[in-house]
Parts: C-alpha cells; structure tokens; sequence
C-alpha cells in the first residue's frame, strides 16, 4: 500500500526538529501489528510492510522521518534540550475520518537529541506499551496508540543482554508542553507563537477565531489535561515520569515507561526505580497536573498580554481554577464508578468516605464487587466501616446500581504480575501470554478470573524501571 503522508509539522515549524534517517534493522520479525487500528486509519499493511517500515529496515514512500526538539522539568529540574533521543517521526496522514495522525517509531536510533543513549528499545518495554495503551483505548482513556513492535534482530544492554525492538506509535500529535519551553528558554518568542498557533489549528481549531487565542489554548489543555488525569486517577493507573516533556497538547496519555497500575489502594504508591522522593506517586499526579500546566502558562505569558504583570494575573487566575476544576473532573469520574444517577452536593464526600474505608483494599475490584457485599467482604482486613458506608451509597444509588457498577468498572486490568509474566516470556521468544493477556485487557468489562486476581504474596515489591 501507500500512506499518503503529509508533513505539516516539518512544513509549518522550520526550526523545531532536525532530520534524520532511523537505524535500518539488520533482521526485522513483526511480533504484533494492531490490525483493527490500521483499519481505523485507512492503512491497509501486509506484514511485509509493516515488518520493514516500521522497523526501519526501509522508509515508506513519502516519509520524511525527524527528531523533533523539546525540553522539560524532570523530576522538578529542567533540561534546556532533551528532544527525541530514540524516537523518529515518519510522518502524518488522515484517517478515513479526517483527523490527523503522527507515525512515528519507537528505539529506532540514535538522534542528535541522544545525550550518549544508545537510541534502542527492548522487546519488553515496546510490549509493555501495547498493552498499557490498548487497555486504556478500550476503557476511552485518551491515550497514544501501539500500531506495531518489531523485532530488530539486534541486542541492546540493559544490566544485561536483551532482544532489540522498534515501536510504531500512533498519537494525535507529539506536541509536548516541553515543545513550548524549548524555544520559550531559548528566548524564541516567534517559534512560541508558531507553536501555539500550530496547537490550534491541529488540535483546538474552534479557537482560532476568540478574542484571545492563545489564552483560550491555556483553557483547552488545563480542560483536556484534567479529564485525563482524572481517568488516570479512577483505574488506578500511575504514569511513573509526569515529567513535562511527558504532557502532551493534545491531551492524550503519551510514553508508557515506567508506568503501573495500583493494586491495594495506597495514596503514596510508588512503582518507578528513579522517583526516589515519591514525586509522582498515585496521591500526587493532580497536584503534578497543575504545576506541568503552570509550566506551560510561563511560556505563553508573551502571548497572553504584551504587558508581562498584566498577563501573569492572567495566567495566575487561570491556574487557579486549576484545582476546582480538577475536583469536579474527580469528582464526575467517581460518580460514575460508584453508579451514581444525577448529581447530589454530597457525593463528593460520599466518594471520599468510601476511599478512607477502603485504603488497603484491592482498587479494582473494591469497585467492581460494591453491588456484592459478600464478594466485598473478603478484600477488606476490617470490613465494619465499609459495612456503614454501603447503607448510605445504597440509599444514594438506589435500582440499577449494579448494572451501572459493571459498566463503569473494568472487571480485567494489566495486573503486574500478570504484564511482567508476559514481557518475561516474549523477551524469551514465547508470544502467547502476551497474546492472552492482550485479549483480556481488551475487553475490560468482560469477566476473566486468571486475569483479574491480584498478585500472589510471592511477587514482592514490584518495581518499573524506563527502559532506556
């Protein structure tokens, strides 16, 4: 086939990316092409195609690959350049739809963006991001998506000797609040603007025509980047690196390294090898969702108003509906796993009381069993508090509420154990619980008892690492 690639953003942004050729594959092998998401897109591949394009064992027609440029706060500090340092955009195309896509691989190569990174992925880590991503797409999770890994036929070092692999990565765009400080660091104010202006006409392009489009920009992504976090919040799901390079415009989930999903409810939860100081732990991603999003306000404060005091009380009152409107987001999300019908000034601490009960307890199936209280009674070390609070969300539920908890409550999640058993037996050549696992977590609402027990004691502590 051919992709009828477009290039607006290395049309529209000189300046913003380098280009670059990804490392050709020496032995490519397509270990997974997501069929029913090449489809949605229009993209009719053989596995042929698939295995050399996007391995990058050769280009498709009409690609013109690049390595976009971007900075970031990590862990609080900021780096004035990071960019993509194994990353190479192919291109854009329309999906049948007509919304816009990016293609881009995945541990395809060193970049000048590498900062002495080798440019490569392992199979597990690209692996990991298929299931994470298709799980969160299938309980409508704005999220990236996995259009393929392929094996490389090389060997990558991470402590030890692993099986190479390239991604393909689907996303509405790359664009990254740690795109706008780039060349905000840099003093760019023209790029600031190119890149706003490039945001809207993408992503927000209802906006364009405001009196002030770039504060309304500012409303749309606190509006879009809530809504995630909140969702995020309500599967239990722990980024592990909310650093702003890793907060995309777009207000889709993006880079799912070190990323878990919380099993006994603990608010400190903590999975990344590298978040020594529980900076985004599970309780902390809200509060991360405003200081990313102040981040991103600094570099729009030119645009905001041409006198500086005058736009900081602009972006100042801005970020200060930052936390009410993330409370109503939380808010609307426990509602619903709760099967809740309308909306009642006291469900917000009905919510809460419900979290207090229940700190120790098993997150998913907490929620999932609520309707059955002697299903609920065996996750709970003391179930007397939980017992009190049933009667009040009982009377506050009323019919339907369990029909109403089933739909709103995945019943399968990417448990742990279960990701890191699949991950072990494709580094090892052996495809199938991958596969198994995969079919479950697509289907997240259907019952699947081997996949929906939490972990045996013997798991230990689990720990994430980034995979670079």
């Amino acid at each position: 086939m051919t992709i009828a690639f477009d290039h607006s953003y290395a049309r529209d942004l000189p300046g913003t990316y380098l280009r670059v050729a990804p490392d050709p594959a020496p032995a490519p092998r397509l270990l997974y092409l997501n069929r029913p998401l090449a489809a949605d897109l229009g993209l009719d591949l053989s596995d042929a195609e698939a295995e050399a394009w996007f391995s990058g064992a050769s280009l498709p027609p009409g690609a013109d690959p690049i390595a976009q440029a971007y900075a970031g706060h990590q862990f609080g500090g900021f780096s004035p350049q990071l960019g993509d340092g194994r990353a190479h955009l192919l291109g854009e195309a329309l999906a049948p739809d007509g919304h816009r896509f990016d293609i881009q691989l995945k541990g395809s190569g060193k970049t000048p963006f590498s900062r002495g990174g080798d440019g490569k992925a392992a199979v597990g880590p690209m692996l990991r991001e298929v299931l994470v991503s298709e799980f969160m797409a299938a309980i409508g999770v704005p999220t990236t998506r996995a259009l393929s890994v392929v094996a490389t036929g090389e060997e990558v070092w991470r402590d030890t000797k692993l099986p190479g692999a390239v991604l393909a990565r689907i996303a509405a765009s790359h664009l990254r609040v740690g795109t706008f400080q780039f060349f905000a660091a840099r003093g760019e104010r023209d790029k600031v603007k190119a890149l706003a202006d490039y945001a809207i006409a993408r992503h927000y392009p209802d906006l364009s025509q405001v009196e002030n489009p770039y504060l309304a920009l500012l409303d749309a992504v606190i509006a879009t980047q809530s809504r995630l976090i909140a969702e995020w919040m309500g599967v239990g799901f722990i980024h592990g690196v909310m650093n702003t390079d890793n907060m995309a415009i777009s207000g889709e989930t993006i880079d799912y390294g070190p990323c878990a999903f919380m099993e006994g409810y603990a608010p400190g939860t903590v999975f990344s090898s590298i978040d020594h100081q529980g900076r985004y732990a599970y309780a902390n991603q809200p509060l991360i969702l405003g200081w990313n999003l102040a981040r991103l306000a600094e570099t729009l404060l030119p645009l905001l108003d041409p006198d500086q005091d005058k736009a900081v009380d602009i972006a100042n009152d801005r970020l200060s509906g930052i936390a009410p409107r993330y409370r109503a987001e939380w808010t609307g999300v426990l509602r619903r796993k709760l099967g809740l019908v309308g909306e009642d000034p006291a469900d917000a601490q009905l919510a809460e009381d419900l979290l207090s009960a229940m700190e120790g307890a098993d997150w998913t199936l907490t929620f999932r069993r609520l309707a059955d209280a002697a299903a609920l009674r065996p996750l709970s070390s003391d179930f007397t508090r939980m017992e009190v609070w049933l009667r009040r969300w009982r009377a506050r539920a009323g019919e339907g509420a369990a029909q109403r908890i089933a739909a709103a409550n995945p019943a399968v999640i990417p448990r742990n154990h279960k990701v890191e058993e699949a991950l072990t037996a494709a580094t090892a050549g052996d495809m199938a619980p991958f596969h198994a696992l995969l079919s479950a977590i697509q289907s997240p609402f259907a019952e699947a008892e081997p996949y929906m027990l939490p972990a045996p004691t013997s798991f230990g502590t689990y720990v994430t690492y980034c995979g670079t």
